[in-house]
Parts: structure tokens; sequence; C-alpha cells
């Protein structure tokens, strides 16, 4: 059990009413959980002040950390809802009502639930913190998974590593992600768990040492120039991660040169591209394996220098190298930018609940007459606000396969603006995902320059141009190759409308 002092330890900086709140929800739900055990036999309350505890660790508010340990206040011991909102106010009944319906979702399998997933989804939608408090709670029951009864345990773990890692990683949470997958492939895949270990422990020792050694020569070189105040660190990738990467591999791991990363951090953007010079003069980069994240951004907010080099003694090490800041966005990543005001004493009003959008979103607040598009939305990220479009939608069982769960790629417009898709998707799946205007016009599409049959599937980095006709027409065979549900469902009403038509 997490004590109020480790608790309160963490929430630096917050006033003192902050605190006062949440010593006042930890003794509220310890006695409201003194009867209610978990299945390994401790109090339930101990799961609790452990989410309370990794809320505090990532920077949550004291409302967000109070919400924290009230969770399954309404659920498991049946608080009343009008006694948390007497009690702690109408936002933290917001919160734990938003957690207590997540809650209630029991994944098998995306066909089986999907109005369960859109509501988990969507409701997310509403405030990024109801989310932020599940994953915390979803990390510490992965945490202690092994007490749950052995039936239960792979349905977890497959509803973890299909819902909540993928919404992790989309959020840019890598610590949270990392973890969630390595705990979930355990009790998932335990035979592809256990022999994925064996082959990332046989390959560790001899990485590290060698990423020693190259942190030793870069610090004599980055003296020598005077780089001053940087840090380094090791990062070996997670055991998921690994085996996904097998799998893309043909199972060969001599063609995975990521496997222990370097990590530099420097005071400054200016400071991060020296550094990169700097390690490319001093062991030869591969070709085509430098990726500058902090001039293109992820989607999810994910900014840093990326170069595979020759280690020169026979290995390939990948260094990456950022600002502390970026470090710190690249493990908390949306938590980094939650930020919530006070309720106002006077106006009882709360601080807005979409401001983090505004820093995992290129190009937001760019001023424009031309109709919004998906990549630069004003209140929601395009994959979640499309799901909440229609209260039925007939294609949820594609968009949940491949609007969120799915690899992505990450193409640009003409005018150097990113572009979110799921993998294999085609120029019409991009037409349509910057207005359903234009890809109702789509008559020809270049891909970086050269003219390109529509059913081509695009990849990272692709410069996509739309050609538009007014008498242009969607085609039953886009269905054929269309990914995202607002492509196919769009495509579906044009063709539904010409039949009517006729």
């Amino acid at each position: 059990m997490r004590s109020i002092q480790e608790i309160v330890a963490k929430m630096s900086g917050a006033p003192r009413e902050g605190i006062a709140l949440v010593e006042k929800a930890y003794t509220f739900a310890e006695d409201a959980h003194k009867d209610h055990k978990r299945f390994s036999g401790d109090p339930y309350f101990d799961h609790l002040s452990e989410t309370a505890y990794l809320l505090a660790d990532i920077g949550m508010s004291s409302k967000t950390i109070a919400a924290g340990l009230l969770h399954d206040s309404i659920e498991d011991v049946g608080i009343a809802p009008e006694t948390i909102e007497r009690e702690f106010g109408k936002e933290i009944l917001f919160l734990v009502e938003g957690v207590t319906k997540l809650g209630r979702l029991k994944y098998r399998g995306a066909e089986r639930h999907r109005e369960s997933l859109r509501k988990l989804l969507v409701a997310t939608g509403k405030d990024a913190r109801v989310l932020i408090i599940k994953l915390m709670d979803r990390l510490h029951n992965m945490r202690t998974l092994a007490h749950v009864p052995e039936e239960k345990r792979k349905r977890i773990g497959l509803e973890t590593l299909e819902i909540y890692a993928s919404i992790a990683h989309r959020l840019g949470m890598g610590l949270v992600r990392r973890e969630l997958e390595d705990l979930s492939f355990e009790h998932v895949l335990p035979n592809e768990y256990r022999d994925t270990k064996k082959l990332l422990s046989e390959r560790s020792k001899a990485t590290l040492d060698r990423l020693q050694k190259m942190t030793n020569t870069l610090r004599k070189e980055f003296a020598q120039n005077s780089i001053k105040n940087f840090q380094t660190d090791s990062r070996i990738k997670g055991l998921y991660s690994l085996y996904r990467k097998l799998q893309r591999k043909d199972g060969d791991i001599e063609k995975i040169y990521d496997i222990a990363a370097l990590r530099i951090m420097v005071p400054t953007v200016e400071d991060c591209y020296r550094v990169l010079g700097l390690v490319n003069n001093i062991y030869q980069p591969l070709p085509n394996k430098i990726k500058d994240y902090i001039a293109f951004p992820k989607p999810n907010g994910y900014k840093s220098l990326h170069t595979t080099v020759f280690s020169g003694d026979g290995g390939i090490v990948e260094v990456q190298i950022r600002t502390p800041e970026m470090h710190e966005e690249a493990e908390r990543g949306i938590a980094a930018h939650v930020e919530y005001k006070e309720e106002d004493a006077k106006t009882g009003s709360r601080g807005g609940s979409f401001d983090w959008v505004k820093s995992l979103i290129p190009g937001f607040g760019r001023k424009s007459n031309t109709p919004q598009t998906r990549y630069s939305p004003s209140s929601a990220p395009s994959w979640l606000s499309d799901l909440g479009d229609a209260e039925e939608d007939p294609e949820l069982e594609t968009s949940i396969k491949t609007d969120i769960f799915s690899r992505r790629v990450f193409v640009f417009t003409p005018t150097g603006d990113v572009v979110d898709l799921p993998a294999e998707s085609s120029p019409v799946d991009f037409a349509y995902a910057i207005h359903s205007d234009i890809g109702d016009r789509v008559f020809g599409a270049k891909v970086n320059g050269k003219m390109v049959p529509l059913d081509t599937h695009l990849h990272n980095g692709d410069i996509v141009e739309i050609q538009t006709k007014k008498t242009a027409k969607p085609k039953s065979k886009w269905l054929d190759f269309a990914k995202t549900t607002l492509a196919r469902r769009h495509i579906r009403q044009a063709i539904e409308k010409e039949k009517d038509f006729r």
C-alpha cells in the first residue's frame, strides 16, 4: 500500500488545497473499501493507492489523483454518485463515472464488443484524464495479474494488448505502452514470450558493452567540442516490440538494428543537430537511416533525431538525440501536456479539456479559410473523433482493426502537413482524410511527383498530391482497396446516392 505521504511527495508544486483534496479522497476511499479484498487476499485499497501514486508520478493534477483513489467506489462498494458529488464536486464525479464506464468493458474481440469499444474511445474524447486514470489503473492490474484466476489472464492480457497498450502508443506514452505490452505478451503468447526473452538476453550484454564503449568515446568528443550539460543512457527494446519486428524480418535478428539504443540528451535543439553531426563524423551512418523527428514530429508528438551507425566493432547501433523536454514527452506523451486549471471559485468553470491537443497535432492553431482537415482538428485527435461521428456505424469493426490497432503510415500534403493513416492506405484514403469533397472528386494522384494508380499503397514520408475533376465520382472498385472507415463510408454513400438518382 502506498501511504498518503508517498503520494503527496510526488505532487511537487501542488497547492495546499490540492493536497488537502487528495488526503480527503485517500481517507474516504480507504474507509469505503475497508472490507473489499483483491484476488490475492490483499486489501483492495492497495490497488487504489498505487493507481493514485502512478498518477502523481506522471504529474497529474490533484483532482485527477483524487479521482484515481475514488474510481472504483461507485461500481465496487456502492457509494452513491450523489455522495461523491457532495464530498468532492461535479468534476471529480464526472471523472469517476467516466472511469466506471470504461471498467465495464470486458473485451473478447472487436467483432463481438464493438459498441463497448465505441463507448471506450468516445468517452476519452470528452476528457483525456478519464483515459489516463484508466491506463494507470490497468498498469497496476497488469503488474499483479499473476493473482487473477488463470482462465481470465489471457482475456485480460489480450484486452490490454489490443486496446490499452495501443491507445497508450497513440497518445505517445512510451513507458506505459512498453510495460503494458510486455506484461500482456507473457500471458497472451507465453511460448513466444519465452523464446523472445531468451533471444534478447543472449544479445543484451554484448550490446550494452558496445554502447558503453561508444558513450566513453562520445563523451571525450563532446568535451573537445564544447558540448556541455549532456546526459546519456541506453534503452533495450521491449520484448513485444522485438517480437513484432522479428515477425516482419522473417525471424532474423541480424536484420534488427535497434535492439538497444544510445540516448543522448542535450539542452537545446541546436545542440541536437551539432551532436548528430559529431556522431555521424565518428561513426559511419547507415544509408537512409537518419530520421529527423524534430523538423517533422510524429503525430503523437514524438520528437527526436535518430541515426543508425556502424559501431566499428562489427555492430550496428541506433543513436537517439533529443532535449530533456523531448525525452519527457517521449516517455509521458499526453500526460506531459494535460494541464487543467482548478475550478474557478466564482464561475465554476473548468480549464479547457482539449488544451492537450495543441501540443500533439502538427499545425494546430494555423489560421485558414479552408475546410478543417484531419490533420488540424480543434477538439480531439482525428482517429478518436471520427469514431463518434455516427451513433450506428456498420463499419466500426473495420475502424477498430485498421484505424486504431494497426500500424500507421505518416504521409505529407504538398504544403508539408502530416496526414496519419492506417498501413496500406491508398491515395483515396488520403483524399478523404483531407476533405470529403476532395475524396468525392478524385481523378488522379501523384506520389513523390509521379502519377500512380489509385490503389497504390502509401508509405511513410510519401508526398501525396490529389488531382480532382468536377465530373469525377467515387467508384465501387475503390471499396476493394480503401482502408479507412471515413473513406469507405463516403464511397458507399456516393454509390447509393447515384443508384437513387438513376
